[in-house]
């Protein structure tokens, strides 16, 4: 199949995606407000309890198997590979350009993290029909390609709220002993006037702030035990619940033929699942477009680092990618499936994950510059995805 061809199948999936984007940005603009924060959030919490773990749950109980799953060995590898390669040039990165640095563990982790969840369910079964696609029968491949998405987004969920969560915690502790320190300095300014002005006074206000101590860690305390029940939390979620349901169908033969097949008995619970499960994408891409109009007109962020970012996210990981998966693939660590190994190269070539910012507002550092890296990274990636899509497709036939 010609270059060309490649390209129009590759920019098929990402047009859909940036056209129900762009309506969702100007439904949340001001002229419509429709898609105000307090909906975004409502649509969010549908689509995340109902949509999203139907969509997973199909998927996995239906094409998954055993022998399946041990063939996909690789997977959880070539995920770790896209932290590990992204993290240290982002690590490089915050070295040469030096930010601020409460803000190093954003960058690291937007260059370590990818959507590895959702925006893979926008863009690969989506390649899966076009009439053109080089993965063979439609169904097959759509089915196939929804099985993979689904195992990336559960163990994309576990990669994130581990890794990139441990780098915006340092974040927060970074910012949190800045803010002490500046309360420190300007307590001890407080105290030297207070000290020339009389030593009784001095010695009151010592006495009230080691008061103030205890209560100063309860609150600590009470934050880091916050913390670690939000990871719970994230870990814990619908999809990631729905996809070892879904994992535990597919893998018991009896239990399956009770839910999945033209002839099974329940067959009326997967169909309803699956209708469930239509509804994630659109969402999804709408409240992506309503939650990047955050960024515009904000700032804070050097243009040096989100261009390094950028390049980072679209030159270095998917150069990487591609090497990676090709040796993967002449070792012989991957099924036959092409589809599989466009999945792990798509992986190295994705714009950072969303879940970032919620870290970013549970730690309260970096809201405002998260925005702006998700504006730019998310505009880029219409054009880098396609490209990188398309390459990979070339390569893989």
């Amino acid at each position: 199949m010609g270059f060309l061809s490649l390209l129009i199948v590759a920019s098929m999936p990402v047009l859909q995606f940036l056209l129900i984007g762009l309506l969702g940005a100007f439904l949340a603009t001001n002229y419509f407000n429709i898609l105000t924060p307090s909906a975004m959030r409502d649509i969010n919490k549908v689509t995340y309890v109902v949509f999203a773990p139907a969509l997973v749950f199909a998927s996995l109980a239906k094409n998954v198997t055993l022998s399946e799953i041990i063939t996909w060995w690789y997977m959880p590898v070539n995920i770790g590979l896209t932290f590990l390669v992204g993290g240290i040039f982002g690590w490089l990165a915050v070295k040469i350009l030096k930010p601020k640095k409460h803000f190093e563990g954003l960058i690291i982790s937007n260059c370590a993290a990818g959507n590895l969840g959702n925006l893979l369910l926008i863009i690969i079964p989506a390649v899966c029909n076009e009439k053109a696609s080089p993965f063979g029968d439609q169904q097959v491949c759509r089915d196939n390609s929804l099985a993979y998405v689904a195992m990336s987004m559960a163990l994309g969920n576990i990669f994130i709220w581990s890794v990139a969560y441990g780098l915006m915690q340092m974040d927060g502790a970074t910012i949190e002993r800045m803010r002490n320190n500046e309360n420190s300095s300007n307590s001890s300014q407080h105290n030297e006037v207070l000290k020339i002005e009389s030593n009784e006074t001095y010695d009151d206000h010592e006495a009230a702030l080691e008061q103030k101590m205890p209560l100063l860690t309860d609150d600590m305390n009470k934050k880091n035990k916050g913390v670690l029940n939000q990871l719970l939390e994230e870990l814990t979620t619908p999809p990631i619940i729905s996809a070892i349901v879904g994992f535990v169908v597919g893998v018991i033969p009896w239990l399956k033929s009770l839910i999945i097949g033209a002839n099974a008995p329940l067959r009326v619970i997967q169909d309803s699942i699956t209708l469930l499960g239509d509804g994630l994408v659109p969402c999804i891409t709408l409240i992506l477009g309503g939650n990047l109009t955050k960024g515009l007109g904000k700032g804070g962020m050097k243009p040096s680092v989100i261009i390094a970012i950028i390049a980072i996210r679209y030159i270095v990981l998917p150069i990487a990618g591609i090497g990676i998966v090709r040796m993967a693939n002449q070792l012989g660590f991957l099924p036959q499936d092409p589809m599989f190994a466009y999945v792990l190269m798509i992986q190295f070539t994705l714009p950072p994950a969303m879940s970032i910012g919620t870290m970013s507002q549970l730690f309260e550092v970096g809201q405002e510059e998260c925005s702006v890296i998700f504006l730019w990274t998310y505009l880029v990636a219409g054009l880098a995805v396609t490209i990188w899509s398309t390459i990979f497709m070339w390569v893989l036939t």
